[in-house]
Formats: structure tokens, C-alpha cells, sequence
């Protein structure tokens, strides 16, 4: 019998929600895992898209996966998805607290502080919110895990999505306490994402002449990534493949230093 160097990023009988996965990076995540056998919940604000993004997925890879709507700032509805994937696979080993957005701010110096908690709301206390509704399931499954997606800004000089940048720089933080907190029982993960062209950076306030510029980041390797980098990534830290990896941080970004994510 040959050996199968892959054999353990294989995602069979893992059961897995990922927030925020109706579409661009989540999309490719959901897709990911799904492929590699796992049972896949997608929750996302926009559950008509959640759905039709699940059946896409499910048509592709030939495994179960599912969408509904979840506002993840709302615990009911947190409650809910936990609820609707435990009755549709038996169980929960796998966590992706993908969800996350934040607008360019014109004038820094004048950001509403509510515009800061909106924020910290969204892009921070749901991922721990939907890691404690998570964690009963988690704690019986095999090689349970929590991984979140960060962003490279949270690591640099970020002002023009200051709010956004500084509720993933929190983010941070929990990910190494949870870590700690749930050591020997889950691993909890980071990704530090980089400039990935998406469809969300035109609601974030991206013009056109914004996104050209960053079609040529100042990285090493000179392209802004795609959707896959972020979720092969995801796989490794998912999979059997890191089961001795916990409380770290992986950048994957090109392996660029951004001051000015979008310029003047």
C-alpha cells in the first residue's frame, strides 16, 4: 500500500460551521472543507445566498452541506445555527469564525464611537459568542478546533479602517486566551488574511482606483491572494494535519508590510 501524504488533511466526520460563508473567502472555505469531506453548516447574514451557496457546494462535492441565515451579533440566532447543525450531523468539531467587515473611514479623526462597538461587536465578541455556544459539542468531538480569520491589519498601522483593524487586533488577543483557556480540549487558531479582491471591498467603501492599486500590493510576492490561499490555509489548521497546532497566528499575506491599505 503506497503512502498518502494527505491522508490527514482529510475533513471526514468532522462537522463544521463557518460564519459569513455565503460568498467570497467563506465561499471558497465552505467549499474547501466540504471537499475534503466534512459535513458543512454555512451561516450567513444573507441566508438566501447561504443556501444557494450550500447547494452549489453540495451538487460540487457530493457532501452535506447546508446554509441559513445568522446574524451573528444576535445570541438567539448564534443558538440557533448551533441547534440546526447539531440536528443535521450529530455534533460540532469545527468552528470558522469567518464573518467579518469594516468601512474605510474618510476622516479618521471623526469616527463615531458607536461606528467603534458596531465593530467590536461584529468582527469580535461573535466569534467568542459563537465559540461558547459552540464549546459543549466541541469538547466531545476529535480534534476539535476554533479557527478565526484575522486581518493583516490588525498587525499594522491600519487607520483608514481603524475600527475594523482594532476590533481584529481583540480578536487577536482571544484567540491565544481561548487557547489557553481550552488547552488539551480545542485548538484555537488564527489566519492574518492580506489583500484578497473580493466583492465585499466595494461595500467597505473601495473605489475602483483603490482596488487597481491593490492589485499590486507591496508584498513579496507582488499579487494580492485569492480566496483558495486563505482556504487552503484554513484546511491545514481545520485538519487532523495541525492537530499539534494551537494558539498561533498564521500570516497569509503575501508576505507584504502594508502602512496605507489603500493609499491617499
Amino acid at each position: 500500500m503506497s503512502f498518502d501524504a494527505f491522508a490527514e488533511f482529510r475533513m471526514d466526520g468532522h462537522n463544521v460551521i463557518i460564519t459569513g460563508g455565503a460568498q467570497n473567502i467563506g465561499a471558497g472555505i465552505a467549499k474547501t472543507l466540504s471537499g475534503a469531506g466534512a459535513n458543512v453548516m454555512i451561516a450567513d447574514l444573507n441566508g438566501e445566498k447561504a443556501a444557494e451557496t450550500a447547494d452549489e457546494i453540495a451538487r460540487e462535492t457530493g457532501n452535506d452541506c447546508r446554509g441559513m441565515a445568522c446574524n451573528v451579533t444576535d445570541k438567539t440566532q448564534i443558538d440557533a445555527v448551533v441547534k440546526a447543525t447539531v440536528d443535521a450531523f450529530g455534533g460540532i468539531s469545527t468552528l470558522v469564525n469567518n464573518v467579518g467587515w469594516g468601512g474605510r473611514q474618510d476622516n479618521p479623526a471623526a469616527i463615531p464611537e458607536d461606528e467603534f462597538i458596531a465593530s467590536y461587536k461584529l468582527n469580535t465578541i461573535s466569534a467568542y459568542r459563537m465559540s461558547m455556544a459552540c464549546l459543549p459539542y466541541l469538547e466531545k468531538a476529535g480534534n476539535a478546533s476554533i479557527t478565526n480569520s484575522g486581518s493583516f491589519s490588525s498587525a499594522v498601522p491600519a487607520y483608514d479602517i481603524l475600527p475594523y483593524a482594532t476590533a481584529k487586533a481583540a480578536l487577536n488577543q482571544m484567540m491565544v486566551s481561548l487557547a489557553h483557556m481550552l488547552n488539551k480540549r480545542v485548538r484555537v487558531n488564527s489566519i492574518l488574511i492580506g489583500t484578497v479582491i473580493t466583492e465585499g471591498y466595494a461595500s467597505a467603501g473601495i473605489t475602483p482606483e483603490m482596488q487597481e492599486r491593490m492589485m499590486h500590493p507591496d508584498n513579496l510576492i507582488g499579487h494580492p491572494g485569492r480566496p483558495q490561499d486563505i482556504a487552503n490555509a484554513m484546511l491545514w489548521l481545520c485538519s487532523p494535519a495541525a492537530q499539534w497546532v494551537s494558539g498561533q497566528t498564521i500570516n497569509v499575506h503575501g508576505g507584504g508590510n502594508v502602512v496605507r491599505l489603500f493609499g491617499e
